[in-house]
């Protein structure tokens, strides 16, 4: 994570989140901002709106979801938290409204892939970024995503 000079309209909290660039702000206000480099989602898998981090889990289990498993049947149905969980140690669940969009800012077990265009759609980040994340931003923080 670095400061960073960042000029913006938005208040301080909201994350701002760059496909193109491949990184994650955290707006600290007076021009300056947290930045983080993180994976996004590879070719096919790139959207972009506003949501909001509806809630968070420290070291989370993960089930794939139905979409992802019709396209990788070898996928397992559960994955405990842990060394090979592919959410790492934390993750900020992203929300629309009141619903779940299934989209993530989560660590990762394979941190060599940060920076790369590679996710189905989530924010990964490495196990130690996201945990500072994690630590910094309340339920109900504004998640920007262009």
């Amino acid at each position: 994570m670095q400061i960073v000079p960042l000029q913006t309209k938005e208040k301080p909290g909201t994350i701002i989140i760059s496909n193109k660039d491949r990184t994650l702000h955290r707006v600290l206000g007076k021009g300056k901002a947290e930045l983080y480099q993180i994976s996004v989602g590879r070719d096919g898998f790139l959207w972009a709106g506003t949501t909001y981090v509806g809630r968070k889990a420290e070291w989370p289990g993960w089930r794939p979801p139905a979409a992802m498993r019709s396209r990788d049947p070898s996928l397992p149905d559960y994955v405990p938290p842990g060394p090979y969980n592919p959410l790492g140690a934390r993750a900020l669940y992203l929300y629309s409204g009141k619903r779940d969009t299934l989209y993530r800012i989560h660590g990762t077990n394979q941190s060599e892939t940060i920076g790369a265009f590679e996710t189905s759609g989530c924010f990964r980040m490495t196990n130690a970024d996201v945990m500072a994340l994690f630590n910094a931003v309340p339920n109900g923080t504004k998640v920007i995503v262009y």
